[in-house]
């Protein structure tokens, strides 16, 4: 959401996703169009995609879910349903949005692909035990690695991207960093992508992190 208002205020036309758009006003007064959209559905992320037909000159894929209470999430105690459904979202369905509009990011004239991940997928990190969460994130992190040298071969920059512990619904209210904040520096992230064999991961204040 801060991110579309980033974006809205620098005069550019957002066009934003919603699992219930009805329910997503915030989104709605800033986005030129809200489409209904719940990533676990492939065959839905295609027709979208079909329906656009405007080049993309930046593609935010950022659906994440949180996974299963944090008590299940741990070894001995693990949801398996609850860890398929993160990695749904998470890792296929973000990687899903990415493939499905490449052609329309292809199309633009600044050709830049950013997925919104976490420090807590680099395997480097071992501040908690949330597993599901956690090798969703590291699985897309991988993807995107994979995927950075053939959308170099069409141009394309990406960047992985932690946006910081954000006081969001997702990120809880002792969270020390702003939408806003974390909005400004991701946004300062995707301007200085290049197309790359191996995209960066980045935080929202520009360290390199490790994977």
């Amino acid at each position: 959401m801060a991110l579309a208002a980033f974006y809205t205020k620098q005069g550019w036309t957002v066009t934003g996703t919603a699992r219930q758009p009805e329910q997503a006003t915030a989104l709605k007064e800033l986005a030129g169009a809200v489409h209904q959209l719940d990533v676990r559905d492939r065959e839905a992320i295609s027709r979208l995609a079909t329906q656009i037909e405007a080049p993309i000159d930046i593609l935010i894929s950022n659906a994440g879910v949180s996974g299963p209470a944090r008590e299940r999430q741990v070894f001995g105690a693990l949801d398996y349903e609850g860890w398929m459904d993160t990695l749904l979202v998470n890792t296929i369905g973000s990687v899903a949005v990415c493939e499905a509009f490449t052609p329309h990011v292809a199309a633009s004239n600044l050709k830049k692909m950013a997925v919104i991940t976490s420090r807590m997928g680099s395997i480097d990190d071992t501040s908690c035990d949330v597993i599901a969460y956690r090798t969703s994130k590291t699985a897309l992190n991988m993807a995107m690695v994979a995927a950075s040298k053939p959308l170099k071969e069409r141009g394309i920059a990406v960047g992985v991207l932690h946006p910081g512990w954000v006081d969001t619904r997702m990120g809880g209210g002792n969270a020390p960093l702003s939408t806003e904040k974390s909005a400004q520096g991701l946004a300062e992230q995707i301007d200085g992508l290049a197309p790359t064999e191996k995209a960066p991961f980045l935080a929202y204040d520009g360290r390199v992190l490790p994977w």
